[in-house]
This record gives C-alpha cells, sequence and structure tokens, in this order.
C-alpha cells in the first residue's frame, strides 16, 4: 500500500464513519465499503465480494430507540483491508467482521456519550444566537463519529501488509475462526427473519421459502437467475393481486362517469 492508496484509505474510513449516523448516504453499509475500499485499494472484484457477503449479515442491523446496532462500517473496512493487503480469504475477513462490529458497537456508544458535551454546548450557543457555533458543534460531533473508524483503520491498514498480521490471524484457534463463519451464517437468516417481520409481508412468505429452496436444491442456478425468478414472481403477483384490477378499474371506472354527465350536460 503506498501513501495515496493509504490516504484514500483513511478518508473513505471517516466518510464511512459520518454516514453511520447520518443514515442518508448509506456509506458505511459493508456492501458500499468494502467496495470502495476495494476500489481505493485496486481490488474491486474482492471489496464486492466480501461487501455482499457482510452485507447479508449485517441486513437486520438498525438502531432502534437506545439500542445499538453491531458497527458495520469498521467491520467492513477493517476486514476489507486485511483480506485485500493481508491476502487473507473472504472466510477470513467475514470471522474478522463480527467481533469488529461488537467493538465497533462499543465505540460508537463511547463516541455517543463524548458528543453530548457539544450538544449542551450547541444550547449555549442558541442562547446567544451564535448560529457559527451550532453549526461547529454538529461539526465537531460529525468528525468524531468519522475518527472513530478512522483512526482504528488507519492503524490496521498501516500494518496490513506486515506479517504482524499474518501472525496474529494464525494465533486464533481454527476452532474460534469456524465457529465465526458458521455463526456467521446464522447472522444471515436471522437479518432476512428481521426485515421480513418490520415488513409485515406474511402474503409472501411462500416466495421467501421457495427461493431458499431453489438456491439450496438446485445449485446450478446462479445469483443472476434468481434474481430473474424473483422479478418474474414478483410480477405475476402483482398481476394476480385482486387490489392491482382494482386500482386499474378505478380510473376507467372514473373516466366512464366523466363521459356519462358530458352526455347529460350535452
Amino acid at each position: 500500500m503506498n501513501a495515496m492508496q493509504f490516504i484514500l484509505v483513511i478518508l473513505v474510513a471517516l466518510v464511512c464513519g459520518m454516514a453511520s449516523v447520518l443514515d442518508e448516504r448509506q456509506f458505511h453499509r459493508p456492501l458500499v465499503a468494502c467496495t470502495l475500499i476495494g476500489l481505493v485499494l485496486g481490488d474491486l472484484h474482492t471489496g464486492i465480494i466480501l461487501g455482499g457477503q457482510l452485507e447479508l449479515i449485517a441486513l437486520g442491523w438498525m438502531n432502534v430507540g437506545a439500542a445499538m446496532a453491531p458497527d458495520s462500517a469498521l467491520a467492513s473496512t477493517i476486514s476489507a483491508i486485511i483480506v485485500i493487503v493481508g491476502h487473507q480469504s473472504i472466510g477470513e475477513g467475514i470471522a474478522i467482521a463480527i467481533p469488529l462490529a461488537a467493538a465497533g458497537q462499543v465505540l460508537t456508544i463511547f463516541v455517543r456519550t463524548i458528543t453530548v458535551f457539544f450538544q449542551h454546548q450547541a444550547d449555549h450557543f442558541a442562547a446567544n444566537a451564535n448560529f457559527r457555533g451550532v453549526e461547529w458543534c454538529h461539526i465537531g460531533g460529525l468528525l468524531l463519529q468519522g475518527l472513530r473508524v478512522a483512526i482504528p483503520t488507519g492503524a490496521v491498514a498501516a500494518i496490513a501488509g506486515t506479517s504482524l498480521v499474518s501472525q496474529w490471524l494464525d494465533a486464533i484457534p481454527p476452532v474460534i475462526t469456524h465457529g465465526l463463519q458458521v455463526s456467521g451464517g446464522f447472522i444471515v437468516v436471522v437479518g432476512y427473519a428481521m426485515v421480513i417481520n418490520m415488513m409485515k409481508a406474511r402474503a409472501l412468505m411462500p416466495f421467501f421459502f421457495i427461493g431458499f429452496t431453489l438456491a439450496t436444491f438446485m445449485s446450478g442456478i446462479n445469483l443472476v437467475g434468481l434474481g430473474i425468478l424473483g422479478a418474474c414472481a414478483a410480477v405475476v403477483y402483482v398481476q394476480l393481486n385482486p387490489d392491482f384490477h382494482d386500482a386499474i378499474k378505478a380510473p376507467t371506472a372514473a373516466t366512464n362517469v366523466g363521459s356519462d354527465d358530458d352526455d347529460v350536460l350535452g
């Protein structure tokens, strides 16, 4: 990793950390964060694959009330660096990402506690009509969230190309690494279940199980084929749904009523 790549990695991690609290551009999502890290490090293919795998795990991670979700931004940036620069496998990256997400969760709570100071200071500036001070309080709290991811990511990026990372990973017992990979597979199912539970789409559950059955027992179908089948099933379901026909008939009925009124008035 050269100096330019190191600087770009820090910038990507900074943006991902800030996006984790903004929740607007979704740069903190694993698919986006790992892809950007892969683009910077010159291995876009690996970044996309790792990001897609981690995205399935983090699909149901979200902040609900005061409950903080695991930190997907920190897990994504560091695991992508370790896999690409440290020449580790995708499985190793997934196994590392899970404890990193838990550590990032604790770090997020710590940083959010610090930003309470900025909130009180912003109230003081607002009472004195100091709008520039309020702006700087917002910027300061946002930068802390960015540094929360950028600093650990930079530290890992600085040693990722050395043998130290490989020694640390080799020191982890295989039973722990394999256990984390298996638990990551379970978390994927939990993430899907959380999303479906929030959608309240119980009528669509048969399609959900059909998709898993096809993916499991028909190994010849890849994700592209499954995506095409899912799109076709969605179109057929919408066309057979009575609400779809009612929505089509409603404008037609309104048009007919308008034409009848015109005939009467005429």
